[in-house]
């Protein structure tokens, strides 16, 4: 049996969050309410619900970087990853940290990317040419 991961958070409007998430990420919509809305973020389900969001501060030390905690996410393969850092780009993102390779050759190799959606949730995408090598120490 498939397990899907499910995450509520807070944004602070919900038009610019469909644009964000549906329009940006191109995540389609599922059902909503007028305090809430819910998005299947590449296979698993965001639910968005108005209100003031998470305090973030950038103290997660990964390498050499400092990234902001607490975080959410995504695993993709690189050609998905790659294609979304585009699209990304193309909207005009702003980057908490651009994408970059990580860990070049060694166990874990990913390239990463780090930005916040319009209401300031911080979002980490990493890819890897293999999914297999997400928990490779």
């Amino acid at each position: 049996m498939e397990s899907l991961f499910h995450l509520a958070f807070h944004v602070t409007d919900l038009d610019v969050a469909r644009r964000f998430y549906g329009g940006v990420l191109g995540c389609a919509e599922g059902r909503s309410t007028d305090t809430w809305v819910d998005f299947d973020f590449f296979g698993h389900q965001l639910s968005l619900h108005l209100g003031q969001p998470f305090e973030t501060t950038l103290t997660g030390r990964v390498g050499d970087r400092m990234v902001p905690m607490p975080h959410f996410g995504l695993v993709l393969e690189l050609p998905q990853w790659e294609a979304l850092a585009e699209r990304l780009r193309a909207a005009g993102t702003g980057f908490v940290i651009e994408p970059h390779l990580r860990y070049a050759g060694q166990p874990g190799e990913q390239w990463t990317m780090f930005f916040l959606d319009p209401c300031g949730n911080p979002i980490e995408v990493k890819g890897f040419r293999s999914l297999q090598g997400l928990y490779q120490a």
